[in-house]
């Protein structure tokens, strides 16, 4: 074990952050491009492009929870988390490099369309960012005490990604996103290769109640529903309009958006109104971490409607402009929004949250988000004032990506990290599907694709609202 890591320096805690740092580069590419490309080079629809995004989550539902859990218990290349950081990282850089060639391999297989290719490098591509993702957070836990040093390793994870993630957007604002791809190639490739053989993972991880365990209970499949039991009703929204998108069928009306609508509000609800207090450490735990699903998920419907339809929108607003004048936009208006995603973990939210506790300080950032999108529906006209909008919408990403990740882990089972990253990821991936299948074919037929910061705004006011219902127990600590 190296010096730094027994001092828990921050050096190490920029080492350990490198692996999420890889993955979260090539989703930034992912965000920057992959509209931009699919619109401009192959000329696929709205309705098209939502299709292939949707590909990403479903990556995430089966990607993270499996490989979590196997990573739980294995152990080998002197790691549990390592060698799929290590795979995930080779993978994702082949698919960055084939995403500005999918004509030419749709060519080369004798198709006549490049959906199928684009769909399957895509999906490729997230299998591989979900492979590494989840080991790359649940190592953070791994090899930091609880309270505020895993605090400290989550915000320096947000703050070295988010820098680096700026990059990514400067390369696509300054260049073009073809010269963001191959650079993203080597960054990812590097980043997941060398740093995790820096740091020393313990073989036998420690539970929450003071327990050691060499290989952890198996949790069966009803457990794991009955665990993500507030997400219901996403995952059978998903996979009703996955079923009639494949079928190509496109419905008319709304009604099963609203069944599928009124069971979420009703299964939210009913998790965030259970009382923890009196229950034995277990049962407490479970009702805690369902409570964190049911806040998260509305965030991420907020935030990727933004990823998905902010290329869409600038060229719908500003049709004057080429495809590559409405990308520069949007990598610029993406730059700022993680420019300040990278400041504020380290440097704001992890202090005030030693003060206010991590809950409220989560909180009130998605509450100042979710303002900003109201300003982007009222006032989001020109490239001046999505900048300086984006810039406020980056207040409550910075949280998003830091802060949660914290306080879910203080509800899970230390020794089982792994599988609930991966049913905690379902938290995004389920309404990112809700998005790409759901509001891409709302989108699609309004006439004013303002639409987006409406549906983002009321989903941000929602997840503010139910995070104050939340318990924190440990939200409050003393700097050290």
């Amino acid at each position: 074990m190296l010096s730094i890591q027994k001092n828990l320096s921050h050096s190490f805690f920029a080492v350990l952050s490198l692996p999420a740092t890889a993955m979260g580069f090539a989703l930034s590419v992912q965000i920057s491009a992959l509209s931009w490309i699919l619109a401009t080079k192959f000329g696929l629809e709205i309705h098209d492009i939502g299709l292939v995004w949707a590909s990403g989550p479903i990556a995430g539902i089966f990607g993270q929870i499996i490989i979590g859990t196997i990573s739980d218990r294995v152990w080998f290349w002197n790691g549990r988390r390592r060698p799929f950081i290590i795979i995930g990282g080779l993978i994702a850089s082949l698919m960055l490099l084939a995403l500005p060639n999918i004509d030419v391999i749709s060519a080369a297989l004798g198709f006549k369309g490049v959906i199928g290719v684009a769909i399957a490098v895509v999906l490729s591509l997230d299998v591989a960012i979900n492979v590494g993702f989840n080991p790359t957070r649940a190592i953070i836990a791994d090899v930091t005490p609880e309270g505020v040093e895993r605090t400290k390793g989550f915000t320096w994870m947000q703050t070295v990604s988010g820098t680096v993630s700026v990059g990514a957007y400067a390369i696509g604002a300054i260049f073009d996103n073809i010269v963001l791809i191959y650079v993203g190639v080597g960054v990812v490739l590097f980043f997941t290769v060398i740093p995790p053989l820096l740091v020393a993972e313990p073989k036998v991880l420690i539970e929450n109640r003071d327990k050691t365990t060499q290989k952890p209970a198996r949790r069966s499949l009803k457990t794991m529903l009955m665990s993500i039991q507030p997400l219901w009703g996403f995952l059978i929204y998903d996979c009703y309009v996955m079923t009639l998108r494949l079928s190509g069928i496109r419905p008319e009306h709304y009604y099963a958006e609203m069944v599928c609508g009124l069971l979420t509000i009703v299964l939210v609800i009913k998790s965030l109104l259970a009382r923890e207090q009196g229950l034995d450490p277990d049962a407490a735990a479970e009702i805690g971490f369902r409570k964190v699903l049911s806040a998260h998920s509305f965030s991420w419907i907020g935030i990727h409607t933004t990823f998905v339809f902010m290329f869409i929108y600038i060229q719908s607003i500003m049709s004057e402009l080429s495809g590559i004048q409405a990308g520069r936009i949007t990598s610029v208006a993406f730059l700022i929004l993680n420019a300040v995603a990278a400041v504020l973990p380290l440097l704001v939210l992890a202090p005030l949250a030693q003060v206010i506790g991590r809950v409220k300080t989560h909180a009130g950032s998605l509450a100042i988000m979710a303002v900003a999108y109201v300003g982007l529906l009222f006032f989001g006209t020109t490239p001046t004032m999505i900048y300086m909008l984006m810039a406020i919408v980056g207040v409550g990403w910075a949280s998003m990506v830091s802060l949660p990740f914290a306080i879910m882990s203080q509800k899970a089972d230390q020794a089982q990290m792994g599988l609930f990253m991966g049913l905690f990821n379902l938290s995004v991936v389920l309404p990112q599907l809700v998005v790409s299948l759901g509001v891409s074919l709302a989108v699609s037929r309004a006439e004013d694709k303002s639409i987006i910061f409406l549906i983002s705004a009321v989903a941000l006011a929602s997840s503010a609202v139910a995070w104050l219902l939340i318990d924190d127990e440990d939200g409050h600590y003393e700097a050290t």
